[in-house]
């Protein structure tokens, strides 16, 4: 079939699969003309199909050699509904690890599962030993909790009180206020179960037990800190309560780890155009400046820069890893540089719906948003007939 980008707000309901692929070859091509002196040998990637989790696969295999294990969600093709950009993503880096002689499996389930856990733990005991390095980046709007069975669901909200601020419709262009109502207790409280570090301990509780989390292993998750501008609805709004739950779940795996000369450490990173960043008011017209910015000073980052910037200097670097006052590794460092800020902020004054392609990368970020999906990729015939059902070698 023909496959065209269906939105539905900022939300894409089709993928494309060539597209999808030659994305992930140009993230392989970027790492393997950067290849890292030194590297993790066994990693396991919960979150694995698209964005930072991802990119830190493709480093980690085709930037150190390494084996991996990636845990996502199935999503196959099904009559006239593609399959998802996460799943044509893990069919193209299947494909180019066994072309490169790389060890990769995928696990596909629900990693709050303590049946996927159990199920990946029995796989990397079976195929790789153990793992000396564990990305965890998951990132989702709801939550099955294993234990209870309830559901729980995460809002983007302010605390205490509304907030109000210019933001975008980046289709249109379009800049209007937006007011945000403040969560309730109950919806900060199931954003914390969704977004905190919960599961991700209890991930690293069942590798543990199991035997497979090698001596002097790494566990990495994400966060983002971000500037005054989106601080409201971000740091110190729900995301932000989960987001300091999983700080405190990194000290507390850190000390669980130590005996064996492990580490656990939050990774802050840089704004991106994800499918969760796209959806949170005011952010996708604030991360539009900051791209003009960063572009015009040579400092922007997409996700494979960001992850191989990650292991080269900061956690394979041959030294001590370096972090901040709170132990968290700072790979914002180049967004939040003063004179970006101060360039950002003088911009975000200025924005109307008539200025906003003159003084922000809008089109940029419109443009990454379809690419999530496989679409606007160079290269690609998006007239040609395509398969959407694709395979993934080694599901497990």
């Amino acid at each position: 079939m023909i496959i065209k980008p269906r939105t539905r707000g900022f939300i894409c309901t089709t993928s494309h699969p060539e597209g999808c692929a030659k994305q992930v070859q140009q993230q392989i091509d970027y790492v393997k003309t950067r290849p890292l002196g030194k590297g993790p040998k066994n990693v396991l990637v919960i979150g694995a199909s698209t964005g930072y989790g991802l990119a830190a696969r493709i480093t980690a295999a085709f930037g150190a050699g390494a084996n991996t294990v990636g845990v996502y969600r199935p999503s196959q093709a099904a009559g006239a509904r593609t399959a998802s950009a996460g799943w044509y993503n893990s069919a193209a880096f299947e494909k180019a690890a066994q072309e490169a002689g790389l060890q990769s499996f995928s696990v596909t389930g629900d990693a709050f599962s303590k049946e996927t856990k159990v199920r990946t733990a029995e796989l990397i005991s079976k195929e790789l030993g153990q793992v000396d390095l564990v990305v965890y980046s998951v990132a989702t709007a709801r939550k099955t909790d294993a234990n209870t069975g309830q559901y729980y669901n995460s809002v983007l909200k302010p605390i205490g009180e509304s907030y109000s601020n210019k933001t975008v419709n980046f289709h249109t262009g379009e800049i209007s206020m937006v007011t945000l109502e403040p969560a309730t207790e109950q919806e900060i409280s199931e954003t914390v179960a969704v977004m905190g570090g919960d599961d991700w301990q209890e991930w690293i509780d069942t590798l543990c037990e199991a035997g497979v989390l090698a001596q002097n292993a790494i566990t990495i998750a994400y966060s983002y800190i971000g500037p005054e501008l989106t601080e409201r609805i971000y740091r110190e709004g729900t995301i932000g309560q989960a987001k300091d739950h999983l700080e405190a779940t990194a000290k507390q795996l850190d000390k669980q780890l130590e005996a064996q000369g492990g580490h656990a450490y939050v990774v802050v990173s840089k704004a991106l155009v994800t499918q969760s960043s796209s959806a949170i008011p005011i952010v996708p017209l604030y991360m539009s400046a900051l791209y003009k910015v960063m572009k015009e000073k040579g400092i922007h980052e997409g996700t494979i820069e960001q992850m191989h910037r990650l292991f080269a200097d900061r956690l394979y670097s041959g030294g001590d890893v370096p972090v901040d006052h709170k132990g968290r590794i700072r790979i914002d460092d180049w967004e939040m540089r003063e004179d970006v800020q101060t360039e950002v902020a003088k911009l975000w004054d200025a924005l109307t719906t008539d200025s906003v392609y003159e003084l922000t990368d809008l089109e940029g970020f419109r443009r990454e948003f379809f690419q999530l999906f496989g679409f606007e990729t160079e290269g690609i015939d998006y007239e040609a007939e395509v398969d959407t059902v694709v395979e993934v070698a080694n599901v497990k």
